[in-house]
């Protein structure tokens, strides 16, 4: 069972900046993919960014240029950098670890962060 605690969720204005952060309670050099996941109400869970043990990333088309995932494998954490935020960045964004086993897969979920652009 990994346990996934988010931070840095906020208050920002357009055009401003923040930095999520994910820590796991085990060494993410054992989970394949860590990703950040953004849902708004009423809506599915969406993609934002994720990053696989090997370092490749991908990004959701909206946030492209604007956001940077990285991870820190000492300190066992996983970032988003958030730039150049928009009014419908505005949601509650998720981490995600995904841990893939001989028979299938796990995924584990973070409590979400609320993330609120102001316009």
């Amino acid at each position: 069972q990994v346990q996934l605690v988010e931070s840095g969720g906020g208050l920002v204005q357009a055009g401003g900046s923040l930095r999520l952060s994910c820590a796991a309670s085990e060494s993410i050099f054992s989970i394949n993919v860590m990703g950040w996941y953004r849902q708004a109400p009423g809506k599915q869970r969406e993609l934002v960014a994720r990053i696989t043990s090997g370092g490749m990333t991908n990004y959701a088309d909206s946030v492209k240029g604007r956001f940077t995932i990285s991870r820190d494998n000492v300190k066992n954490t996983v970032y988003l950098q958030m730039n150049s935020l928009k009014f419908e960045d505005t949601v509650v964004y998720y981490c995600n670890a995904h841990k893939v086993r001989r028979d299938g897969y796990s995924d584990y979920w973070g409590q979400g962060t609320q993330v609120t652009v102001s316009s």
